[in-house]
């Protein structure tokens, strides 16, 4: 078991959810699921809690209710080494959710994602400060991050 867990809290998705994040990510699983044993309202075999993983990283999924919500002060960061990653992990992660600016989208679920290419940081902590200045000027113009736009930038 791992030391730090991400744990996420759903109103009433979280089955949904952890199915809709296995489907997407190569790697990844469900791996424990706890239903409830309760008929209140009709809740008996209602996905209580569960745990998954994405590519070795487990999260933990609970239905809680609709006390707390997600916000983007904290999100999942995901490195993408090639521009159709980033762009298969954008269209997919963003049915029904929301685009942003800056490799930033909201899922279907509240969840916040940070979709990045790996060459963005090594852009912008170049030496050459100028380069990288520049590179976080196209960086800041784009929702989904374009590799090549950003080595173009970086380059220009």
């Amino acid at each position: 078991m791992r030391k730090v867990t991400p744990f996420l809290w759903y109103n009433d998705k979280a089955e949904e959810a952890m199915n809709f994040y296995v489907s997407i990510f190569k790697n990844s699983k469900i791996e424990s699921l706890n239903r409830s044993s309760e008929e209140g309202n009709g809740s008996k075999g209602t996905v209580m809690s569960g745990t998954f993983s994405i590519d070795g990283q487990q999260f933990m999924a609970f239905n809680g209710g609709p006390h707390f919500t997600f916000t983007p002060a904290i999100s999942l960061y995901v490195n993408c080494v090639t521009q159709e990653e980033v762009d298969e992990l954008w269209e997919k992660l963003s049915v029904g959710g929301e685009k942003s600016r800056c490799g930033w989208l909201t899922d279907k679920y509240g969840v916040s994602w940070q979709i990045v290419p790996t060459i963005l940081g090594e852009l912008l902590h170049s030496k050459d400060t100028e380069k990288a200045k520049k590179a976080m000027n196209a960086m800041l113009q784009m929702d989904k991050l374009d590799i090549a736009l950003l080595k173009q930038a970086y380059e220009g």
